[in-house]
C-alpha cells in the first residue's frame, strides 16, 4: 500500500505493507541508513528518529501511523539549530567510540534540548535513559549534552598530536 510521508522535509511515497517498521521504510525503500537496528524491541535507542520532533523508536513505529508527521533522521536532524549543536558537542567530547548507538543517541539528545534548552542532569538521565551505548560513553555523552545546552563552555580545538615515532625516525643518528 502506498503511503505518503515528510522525511528530513522532503515528501515521499513508498510502497510497503501497514505494519512494516519506519525503521525498514527508513533503510530498505528510502535509503537512509543512519538509524541502526539494535534489539528490534524498541529498547536499546539505536534506531531512534523525531516524529514531529519527538524521539521515537522506528524499530516499533509502524508505516500506517506515521500518517502526516514530520520524520527526521540523523542525516536531517544537523540541519536544525539544535541537532547541529548536539553534533558539534559530540566531535567536541570525542563522544563516538563504535558509533553503532550514536545515531540514536544525537536524536534523543536533540529532541530533549529542544523541548528542555538547558536541562538538569536529572532531566538528562532520564531521557537518555532508553539509549543503551556499549561502550560506556554516558560522562562524555552527558557533557556534550550540557555543552549544547550552553551550560557549560564549548571546548576550545585539542592541539595537533605531535608525531614523536615520525619525529624519531627522521632525526634517528646512527651509531
Amino acid at each position: 500500500m502506498p503511503y505518503a510521508i515528510k522525511v528530513n522535509g522532503k515528501s515521499r511515497t513508498v510502497d510497503v505493507e501497514a505494519d512494516t517498521p519506519l525503521l525498514w521504510v527508513l533503510r530498505d525503500t528510502i535509503g537512509l541508513v543512519g538509524a541502526k537496528f539494535g534489539c528490534g524491541s524498541g529498547l536499546c535507542g539505536a534506531c531512534t528518529v523525531h516524529l514531529d520532533g519527538a524521539a521515537v523508536r522506528s524499530c516499533q513505529t509502524r508505516i500506517s501511523t506515521v500518517g502526516g508527521k514530520a520524520v527526521t533522521t540523523i542525516e536531517g536532524v544537523g540541519a536544525t539549530p539544535v541537532g547541529a549543536r548536539v553534533q558539534k558537542a559530540w566531535l567536541d567530547h570525542d563522544v563516538i567510540q563504535c558509533g553503532y548507538c550514536q545515531a540514536g543517541q544525537i536524536m534523543s539528545a536533540s529532541a530533549l534540548l529542544a523541548v528542555t534548552p538547558k536541562p538538569t542532569d536529572a532531566q538528562i538521565d532520564r531521557a537518555m535513559q532508553g539509549n543503551i551505548c556499549r561502550c560506556a560513553t554516558y560522562n562524555r555523552i552527558r557533557a556534550a549534552i550540557r555543552q549544547a545546552a550552553g551550560l557549560t563552555p564549548e571546548l576550545t580545538a585539542p592541539a595537533e598530536p605531535k608525531l614523536v615515532l615520525a619525529d624519531a625516525a627522521t632525526t634517528r643518528k646512527d651509531a
